[in-house]
């Protein structure tokens, strides 16, 4: 775990170097004072709509498993977010499902397989969108590519989900031959924790629930697309909504890399990276990446802050789960 925090903090040093290479620093100072001040709120507004909706997806997705109050669901989800922002390489994913199970009857392996599942959506839905952009504006092969691979991984392991949740008896047998290689007082442990992990996916089988959580994974992400273009008009740059598609899609990309705390580094990195396939100069784009990061990590932070103390944790918790 030290060597993942270790590599994280290096590479996100790197791509903070990398951001502010080259920059003209009197010009940043200037960009941040012509900030059109009126659509930040507004933008923030979104953000935190964003927040809301992905919990009620997240008690929608669990819903199979247990019903959640939606004030746990928020709280929860408020300090799993701030666990993903503060620790380095991603480690706080597990916050999430470990808070959900001291509020509810969900077992710890459950809750990450409903968190698969988000991913999973996440991925669909961003990649269903993307495809729509391609027919407004051309994007570089690179970005192409990637998509397309991934949502090619997507769809097999869609599938995979499908057919271990229709086929859960099989596939434990199937998996039986590799748990008896283990000690045996280990074995029949984690033949429970395989099982409760599939039990995960039972929204993939369930036809309504799915509708409603695919349905709100792609009102969160043209939301997060409206508070993209909101601050595109808060710079004053002349870019389509499109171009908020296109960006969301690079920072989705950039920021699923682990490196330290707050996405810093990565997050200003493939922003300016974004940016600039607009031909924005790379000082407007770091501005605008600073400015973005600072609302969007600030209203998680400050989210967090505010249940935290409903929800507490130490990081020894999380590490003890990733151990297990």
């Amino acid at each position: 775990m030290k060597k993942k925090m270790i590599a994280g903090l290096a590479l996100g040093g790197l791509l903070v170097w990398l951001s502010l290479r080259g920059i003209e620093f009197q010009g940043l100072i200037d960009g941040f004072r012509t900030i059109r001040r009126g659509y930040i709120l507004p933008a923030l507004a979104v953000l935190l709509l964003m927040q809301i909706l992905r919990s009620i997806r997240w008690g929608i997705i669990l819903r199979p498993i247990a019903k959640v109050d939606q004030l746990s669901l928020f709280s929860v989800t408020s300090v799993g977010f701030l666990a993903i922002t503060a620790f380095p390489a991603r480690l706080g994913e597990l916050a999430r499902p470990y808070l959900i199970t001291k509020k509810s009857p969900i077992p710890m392996s459950s809750a990450l397989g409903t968190v698969f599942v988000e991913r999973v959506l996440d991925s669909l839905t961003v990649l269903i969108i993307a495809v729509i952009a391609l027919f407004f504006t051309p994007l570089p092969t690179w970005l192409i590519r990637s998509s397309t691979l991934l949502l090619l991984a997507t769809v097999i392991l869609s599938a995979i989900m499908i057919l271990m949740i229709v086929r859960r008896e099989t596939t434990l047998r199937a998996l039986s031959p590799l748990i008896a290689r283990i000690p045996e007082r280990y074995a029949g442990r984690l033949h429970r924790l395989i099982d409760h992990f599939i039990a995960g996916f039972r929204i993939m089988v369930d036809p309504i629930l799915l509708f409603w959580a695919t349905f709100l994974s792609i009102v969160i992400w043209l939301i997060d697309v409206l508070a993209i273009y909101l601050l595109f008009l808060a710079f004053n740059l002349e870019l389509s909504v499109t171009a908020a598609v296109v960006l969301m899609i690079v920072l989705i990309i950039g920021i699923a890399i682990p490196t330290g705390p707050g996405f810093i580094g990565n997050w200003h990195y493939f922003c300016v990276l974004g940016l600039g396939l607009f031909g924005i100069p790379k000082t407007d784009a770091l501005t605008f990446a600073i400015v973005y990061h600072a609302i969007s990590i600030g209203l998680i932070i400050l989210l967090g802050l505010l249940f935290l103390p409903f929800n507490r944790f130490r990081f020894s918790d999380l590490r003890h789960q990733t151990e297990s």
